[in-house]
Parts: C-alpha cells; sequence; structure tokens
C-alpha cells in the first residue's frame, strides 16, 4: 500500500469512528501523546509510514472530535466531504496562491469562488475580496483598507509615511465587539485604549439611538452574529449615519454574515450590505478545512493600494494578483476548498445548511427551557446562552458536560451573567445528535448522569 493510500485509510477509519468515541480526547490520550512526543529527534532519518503510522496511533486518539455532530463550542464546523477531498488534492499540488505566476489554477480558482461568495452573501458585486487565515485577519486586511482610505481623504499617505505624524483617525466600536477585532486595530496602529464604544442592548446589539454619536468621520466597527447571542448589529441606521458623516463601516460576520445566504435568516442582517467592508469564515457555516477566513472590500482600490508589493522578479500582467489583496504574499491555495464547498452545497445547500443549523439550535433551546432552565438570549440564529441556575451550579454542570463527553459545550459570560453556550454550525449535526446532546445536558443538570 502507498503512503498516500495509507493515509486515506487511516482518515477514513477516524472519520467512520467519531460517532462512537467521546467528542474531546480522553485525558489518558492527551497525556500518552505528550509523553510520546517528549522522545528526542533520531540522528537518523524516520521512514514515512512510520510517522503515519505514530500520528495515527498518538494523535487520533487525542483530537477533538470536531468533525462530528456533537461538537457545539467556539463557532467551529465541519469540514464537508467534497472540501475534504479537494484539500487533499490542493495539497498534493502544493500550490503557492500568491501569485497568478507561481499558480495560475489557484488564482483562477480562487477569483471564481469569490465571484460567488460575493453573491450567495449578497454584497456590491463590484467590491474585492480576499483569502486569510481566519476572521481576525480578515478584519485586519479590510481595517488596512478603512486606514488606507480615511488618511488619503485628509491627504496623507500611510503606506509611504507611516503613522507618525499622521491626522488621528477616530474609532468607533460596538461595546459587545468580538476581541479578536480589538486586536486587530492594535496590529493597525489605530490603538486598543483609545477605542470609543457605543452601547448595546440585551441581546448584544448596538443601541440605534447610540447611533447619533457617530458625528465625524471615523472607522465604525459593527458585527453580524454576536458571539455570545448571535444578534446582529441595526445596519440599515448605521449605513446611513456612517455614509453621511463620510466614515467607513466595517462589519464582522465571522459566522452570523452567512445569515445573508438564508432567504429564512436574512432579515436579521437586513442593510448589512450597504457597508464599507466585511469579515467572514469559511471554515466556520461553509464547513471547509480550519484556516479559511474572508475579506471583503468594496472599495478595491483602497484595499490594493494596503496591500499591493512589487520586486523586479514578480512579473505583473493583466490579471488579477491574489497577493495584492492580502498582508500575506505565499500562502496555501484555500479558495479550492472554497470552491469546491460552493459547487457541492449550491445556494439551496447552503441556504439549508445555515437553517438547519439554526433550527437546531431552537430544539436546544426548547428542550432546556422546558425542563425548567433559563434561557439567555432570543435564540434567533445559531447559538444558545443557558444558565443552570447560579455561576457555580452553571460551572458545575459544564463541566459534567464535558467530562461525560457525549457533546461539547463550552462556558461563556455575557452581560454579567455565567452561562453555557451551545453553537451549532457543522453540517454533520442531526436531529439524532441534538437529542442525544439534549438528553446528556438534562442528565448532567439533573445529577443523574
Amino acid at each position: 500500500m502507498s503512503l498516500l493510500e495509507d493515509t486515506a485509510h487511516r482518515a477514513d477509519r477516524f472519520l467512520r469512528g467519531l460517532d462512537d468515541r467521546p467528542v474531546v480526547p480522553e485525558p489518558a490520550a492527551v497525556s500518552r501523546l505528550a509523553q510520546f512526543l517528549e522522545r528526542p529527534l533520531d540522528d537518523a532519518p524516520t521512514p514515512d509510514a512510520q510517522i503515519l503510522a505514530w500520528l495515527d496511533e498518538f494523535g487520533s486518539p487525542a483530537a477533538a472530535a470536531t468533525q462530528g455532530g456533537r461538537y457545539f463550542g467556539l463557532v467551529i464546523g465541519g469540514a464537508t466531504p467534497a472540501t475534504l477531498a479537494a484539500s487533499w488534492l490542493a495539497t498534493a499540488w502544493d500550490q503557492n496562491a500568491g501569485l497568478y505566476m507561481a499558480s495560475p489554477v489557484a488564482a483562477e480558482v480562487e477569483q471564481a469562488a469569490l465571484r460567488d461568495l460575493i453573491d450567495v452573501l449578497g454584497l456590491p458585486s463590484g467590491c474585492e475580496g480576499a483569502f486569510v487565515t481566519g476572521a481576525t485577519m480578515a478584519s485586519f486586511t479590510s481595517l488596512l483598507a478603512a486606514r488606507h482610505a480615511l488618511l488619503d481623504r485628509q491627504g496623507w499617505d500611510v503606506e509611504a509615511d507611516g503613522l507618525f505624524g499622521a491626522p488621528r483617525l477616530r474609532v468607533i466600536v460596538s461595546a459587545d465587539i468580538h476581541p479578536s477585532l480589538i486586536k486587530g486595530l492594535g496590529m493597525l496602529g489605530l490603538g486598543r485604549g483609545r477605542i470609543e464604544t457605543l452601547a448595546v442592548d440585551a441581546q448584544g446589539r448596538i443601541r440605534e439611538e447610540e447611533i447619533r454619536r457617530i458625528d465625524g468621520p471615523a472607522v465604525v466597527c459593527a458585527q453580524a452574529g454576536n458571539v455570545n447571542t448571535g444578534a446582529s448589529d441595526p445596519f440599515e441606521a448605521l449605513v446611513q449615519q456612517v455614509r453621511a458623516n463620510d466614515g467607513w463601516l466595517h462589519v464582522d460576520g465571522a459566522f452570523g454574515l452567512w445569515a445573508a445566504a438564508a432567504p429564512t435568516r436574512r432579515h436579521l442582517v437586513a442593510g448589512v450590505e450597504g457597508a464599507d467592508s466585511w469579515a467572514t469564515d469559511a471554515h466556520k457555516w461553509l464547513n471547509v478545512p480550519y484556516d479559511s477566513g474572508l475579506a471583503f472590500v468594496r472599495d478595491g482600490a483602497a484595499l490594493r493600494a494596503a496591500c499591493s508589493l512589487d520586486a523586479a522578479y514578480i512579473a505583473h500582467g493583466t490579471r488579477r494578483e491574489p497577493s495584492a489583496t492580502t498582508p500575506e504574499m505565499s500562502r496555501r491555495a484555500r479558495g479550492i476548498e472554497v470552491w469546491a464547498a460552493l459547487q457541492s452545497l449550491g445556494r439551496q445547500g447552503i441556504a439549508e445548511l445555515v437553517d438547519r443549523c439554526c433550527l437546531h439550535a431552537t430544539r436546544f433551546a426548547e428542550g432546556l427551557a422546558g425542563a425548567g432552565f433559563e434561557i439567555l438570549n432570543d435564540v434567533v440564529l445559531n447559538q444558545v446562552l443557558v444558565a443552570f441556575g447560579d455561576a457555580d451550579e452553571t460551572d458545575r454542570v459544564i463541566d459534567a458536560v464535558q467530562r461525560d463527553g457525549t457533546c461539547w459545550c463550552g462556558p461563556t459570560i455575557f452581560q454579567g451573567r455565567r452561562a453555557m453556550r451551545i453553537s451549532v454550525s457543522s453540517y454533520a449535526t442531526t436531529d439524532d445528535d441534538v437529542q442525544r446532546s439534549l438528553a446528556a445536558i438534562l442528565a448532567c443538570a439533573k445529577g443523574t448522569a
């Protein structure tokens, strides 16, 4: 058997066994892996087949079952069969997707995927897109364009002259914005400590009366899909106010932007297409392999001005250069997996995937509320927050659920309340997965597990 055939066999065995194993690895499996990895590096080469066998023997039991249907932590999707297969083939191709001349196949497939993504998400047809690692870098990339555009309007070339002596940029964000966006603002040199915040309501949405505080040019950051509640900010009012004040509206939509792809959920992000830039993840609701973020920018020229580069050895033609839209130059061909996902699901399949996950979340909420436990959010998307009493009792239940292994749900604090967060975003989750998980959670809560 060849090495790749052996790999396929071992991977298939791992995937087929997901339903019969704990969602999180047993501590003993993790300990066994850690002990194995303490071995010193050999002087002589190790045969490839032995390396693969070691990874499978020690690594597979220590892997979380995020590919299964009962992992409800951290808004992690699975990887559909088509995207996993595309990833294997693209890895065999080993393309550098940064330059057209390095990989025409990666550049062409990426451009086709971006075109279809813009259409599926209902974004402006002329906007530019970029493939990055995740939503953190997607927001960072989008805000590079925002920084360029707003300073350029004031006659300052930030790429040439830097931020020393530059006009001050006002930055306004939701008080409940995801911390990854704050990290990005810090990396951009816009500061973490000088950001202005807009107060939010009980679901984590920017209060409409707060929007009046946007009274001049500013980088304004809102979100589609609050990480705890799934709620989205009032985009129509934000767009109107930001445009009237010659600012830039960026939307962090790591998972929530995908509501735009489902007719039954599109109203939740009404007006989002009026923003100036958007960040999302394909490795969440589109269910492609991990390390697949997406940035979209209405003003493609601003994005290219912020990210483009030149070198004597790079031959520029008339075709789109992928590296001109991202901070990266050398990178893997993420667009191939995304293109495969879009083709595999189609418009209808994407919409059904989003809606199915939302319905699963509703069933969780109904089952938990029916058993007498408190649901802290309006379950409008794929997020459920549940409290089992005070903070100590809620932590006890979370710990019991995680030790039980039937499913995995994580802790959070939302507006001062300790809660368990259930995030449903995997294509693999079935009605049976929901029922099994709900039964396990209730047994843990009642102390009968």
